[in-house]
């Protein structure tokens, strides 16, 4: 069954073919196209970016997207950028920091995304050797666990195709990335609740990503160097397939208990605000009944009437970072492991989420 993307690129592909688009005209804006074919702007970019890549189509930065005027040839060089997610939550940001600084660079790209999942990332990588893509940008899946890909990544380096890894990594290969220090963020969200007068305070994190495990450090080391020992039960961890309901159900057993906890640490604010809802179910106020604390700052962070305190992430800047980094080795030709990591320091954004404990948990 053809693809969503699939019958755009054919239908644009026929358009150009049949003259409805003369040679070095600029064809419709991915706005115009998403409403034309009723689809997502994502799914016209990546139409498009496939269509650049064939050489049917190239970019002029400020100006739009032109017709070539020939098939079959590549006229722009390509990076591919495998994602997580690319629609939602701070996936669109991170994909726009990279897109712009390598436009300036005269460079298109080619989107794909993995859905947290090895199998679809294998796709992801196979592809991406296939166009023969001149650098790749991506986020590792699933990178507490260890990954079957490897010999993909090894084809990479064989091939000398420069990659660079955002948010994470796969500590087996080392890779040149670009993080942040998970461990910091939850080190100072821990130690936020703490100062507050919070004792019992519940953690939620994502255990099959290196994140996950390292802002649970993190919230293990304020606790330590606080002299306050986490309470057993407090902890609930899950997994990618987990996500949309281990944690709420987990978080509204543990808050009908007699000693509840006075605060919650959340791995990051798409969890935060499920489990908002839980505390509105149970007729909780915040932060009076319970403090909450998400992570990465995104817009879902102002978007309830409780605003999130929580931990900042760079998101473009990472994406932008990645770019320029990946660039530089591709326009020098050092490959692969010439890149320099880069760690992004994080910010804790105290909003109405927070507040002191006055209680005696």
């Amino acid at each position: 069954m053809a693809t969503k993307r699939s019958k755009v690129k054919e239908t644009i592909k026929a358009w150009l073919v049949n003259g409805e688009v003369k040679p070095h005209q600029k064809i419709k804006s991915e706005h115009e196209l998403a409403d034309l074919f009723q689809v997502s702007r994502h799914t016209i970019r990546q139409a498009i970016g496939d269509l650049v890549y064939e050489g049917w189509l190239y970019r002029e930065q400020g100006r739009g997207t032109f017709y070539n005027g020939f098939p079959g040839k590549r006229s722009n060089k390509i990076i591919g950028i495998i994602t997580t997610y690319i629609s939602d939550y701070i996936f669109p940001s991170i994909i726009r920091g990279a897109e712009s600084y390598l436009n300036t660079k005269g460079y298109g790209i080619l989107l794909a995304s993995t859905n947290n999942r090895p199998e679809d990332e294998k796709e992801c990588l196979q592809m991406m050797l296939d166009k023969q893509v001149d650098g790749l940008i991506l986020e590792p899946t699933k990178t507490a666990l260890y990954n079957e890909n490897l010999d993909y990544y090894l084809t990479l380096e064989q091939k000398r195709i420069p990659y660079i890894m955002i948010n994470a990594y796969y500590p087996n290969l080392q890779p040149p990335s670009v993080t942040m220090d998970d461990e910091l963020g939850g080190y100072l969200a821990g130690r936020h609740l703490i100062e507050l007068g919070h004792r019992r305070i519940a953690g939620l994190f994502k255990t099959d990503d290196l994140q996950g495990i390292k802002r649970m450090k993190g919230f293990f080391r304020a606790h330590r160097e606080a002299g306050l020992p986490v309470q057993p039960g407090m902890v609930i961890s899950y997994g990618t397939e987990e996500k949309e309901e281990k944690p709420r159900m987990a978080f509204a057993r543990l808050m009908r208990e007699r000693d509840r906890p006075s605060a919650v640490f959340c791995y990051n604010d798409e969890i935060a605000l499920s489990i908002l809802d839980v505390i509105r179910e149970l007729a909780l106020k915040v932060p009076q009944d319970i403090s909450v604390v998400g992570y990465d700052d995104s817009l879902l962070a102002e978007a309830s009437e409780v605003k999130l305190t929580t931990i900042k992430h760079p998101k473009m800047q990472m994406g932008e970072m990645a770019a320029k980094l990946l660039i530089e080795a591709v326009e020098k030709g050092d490959r692969g492991h010439a890149i320099e990591s880069f760690v992004f320091q994080p910010e804790l954004v105290v909003r109405s989420s927070t507040g002191k404990w006055g209680g005696t948990k």
